[in-house]
C-alpha cells in the first residue's frame, strides 16, 4: 500500500481508495467494487459536504471486525504523589488483576513511566460498550477509583477509542524487558485525514523496524484528530535505532506543520 505524505492536503489516497474532502465526486469502496457519487457534494452546503467525506472515510477504512465487535478502547494516564508511588502501584496491580477476571474484559495492562516512576499508564479493551459500561460501573472499579483518588496530584486523564489502526499491541507478559511508547498526537482539524493517512503509513514502516513487537493508533471518540500511539518493542536499542530511521524523521517533518500541541512521547515498563 502506498499512502502520500507529502505537503498536507485534502486529498487522501490509502487502500485503493480515494477520499477527496473538498471533490464534487467521492470514489470509495475497493477498485474491484468500488462506487462513484456524482455532483451529490455540490448540493450541499460545506459543513454537510465534510460530515460527508468524514463518514465516508470512517466507512472506509474501519477493519469489518472491529465494527462488528464493537470493541473499546481506554487509555488512562495517572499521576499519583511521589511518595505514594507503591502504594499505587498496589491499587493499580489489584485493579488490573481484578479487571482481567471480567468477562467483557479483552485486555488489560497497566504501564509505569521509565523516567517518573510516580506516573502510570493503563490499556484497557473491552468487548463492546455493554462491557465497558458494566466495568464502569463495578463496585469493585469504583472502590479502586475513590482509593486512588485518595493519593492522585491531578485527576485521571481518560482517553476513549473505539477504533483501532495498525498492529495491535498484545502486552510484554512473555517478553521481559520490552518496551512501551505511548504518543499523544493532536492536529489542527482540517489535518485530521492528513494525519490518519501519515499514521498509517508509519504503522507500516515501522513494523519492519527490528524490534517491534506491535504500533497501533487509536483515534479518540470526542476528539477525531488527536490520536494515542501504542508502541511495543523488544528492548531500548530497537527504538532508539527506530528513532533513527529515515522513515521516522520524515514522518515528524511532515506531521509538525498539522501539530497543534507538542508531540508527547513518555516511554513505560509494564508493571509485573
Amino acid at each position: 500500500m502506498t499512502t502520500s505524505m507529502g505537503t498536507p492536503s485534502r486529498n487522501l489516497k490509502m487502500f485503493d481508495r480515494v477520499v477527496a474532502v473538498d471533490a464534487v465526486s467521492l470514489l470509495i469502496g475497493p477498485s474491484r467494487g468500488g462506487r462513484r457519487l456524482t455532483n451529490l457534494a455540490t448540493r450541499l452546503r460545506p459543513i454537510f459536504r465534510l460530515v460527508l467525506a468524514a463518514s465516508i472515510l470512517a466507512a472506509t477504512l474501519v477493519d469489518p471486525a472491529h465494527a462488528q465487535g464493537s470493541p473499546v478502547y481506554l487509555v488512562t494516564y495517572v499521576s499519583v504523589m511521589p511518595n505514594e508511588v507503591a502504594s499505587g502501584a498496589t491499587l493499580l496491580e489489584r485493579y488490573r488483576d481484578a479487571s482481567r477476571k471480567e468477562a467483557g474484559n479483552q485486555r488489560l495492562g497497566v504501564l509505569r513511566e521509565t523516567t517518573r516512576p510516580n506516573r502510570f499508564a493503563i490499556l484497557e479493551v473491552w468487548k463492546d460498550d455493554a462491557g465497558f459500561m458494566a466495568h464502569d460501573k463495578a463496585a469493585s472499579t469504583l472502590h479502586f477509583r475513590n482509593e486512588l483518588e485518595k493519593i492522585l496530584i491531578a485527576p485521571r486523564d481518560e482517553r476513549v477509542s473505539s477504533g483501532i489502526y495498525g498492529r495491535p499491541v498484545n502486552g510484554a507478559a512473555d517478553r521481559p524487558g520490552a518496551i512501551y511508547v505511548l504518543t499523544h498526537v493532536d492536529v489542527f482539524q482540517q489535518y485530521e485525514v492528513d494525519c490518519l493517512a501519515l499514521l498509517d503509513t508509519m504503522s507500516i514502516d515501522t513494523s519492519r523496524d527490528d524490534g517491534n513487537i506491535g504500533y497501533e493508533v487509536l483515534p479518540e471518540a470526542d476528539h477525531p484528530n488527536h490520536f494515542t500511539v501504542i508502541e511495543e518493542w523488544t528492548t531500548t536499542r530497537s527504538r532508539d535505532a527506530h528513532l533513527m530511521a529515515a522513515h521516522t524523521r520524515a514522518f515528524r517533518e511532515r506531521l509538525l506543520p498539522m501539530e497543534g500541541s507538542l508531540y508527547d512521547a513518555r516511554s513505560y515498563n509494564e508493571l509485573d
